[in-house]
């Protein structure tokens, strides 16, 4: 599962691409060994081309990046999430019409601007224990 215009992120580089990224990002959160996740796939990359420059398509093998599977509730493959300024807006679980895709990914970024404006950033570094 290769595609230049595909990111791919794990635990160690998740907060810099998706939670503090300056575009709206859509995670394909996949298992090697999915088949609809390699059903799937090609649709995602075709739309990675098609809208780049507007929104950072990334994908993250949750069998090697637990971490982050778990920190945001993924519990089966594919999982489809979308993040404005970090925050999930937005998830779409399991195989499904390529379209349904498409169509979220054209919605935030057509209401991407005011997803910013009303997302309220959360330093990940801020908790709340002293």
């Amino acid at each position: 599962m290769e595609d230049e215009n595909v990111i791919e992120v794990d635990d160690t580089n998740w907060e810099k691409i998706v939670e503090k990224g300056k575009k709206p990002v859509i995670v394909m959160f996949y298992s090697p060994t999915c088949p609809h996740c390699q059903e799937m796939y090609p649709h995602f990359t075709k739309y990675a081309t098609e809208f780049k420059g507007k929104v950072v398509f990334a994908k993250l093998n949750i069998i090697n990046n637990i971490t982050t599977s778990s920190r945001y509730g993924v519990m089966g493959s594919p999982t489809f999430k979308l993040f404005c300024q970090g925050k999930p807006v937005l998830e779409l679980v399991g195989a499904m019409y390529p379209a349904l895709l498409k169509k979220a990914v054209e919605d935030t970024f057509e209401h991407g601007s005011k997803c910013v404006k009303d997302t309220t950033w959360f330093d990940s570094g801020i908790t709340g224990y002293t």
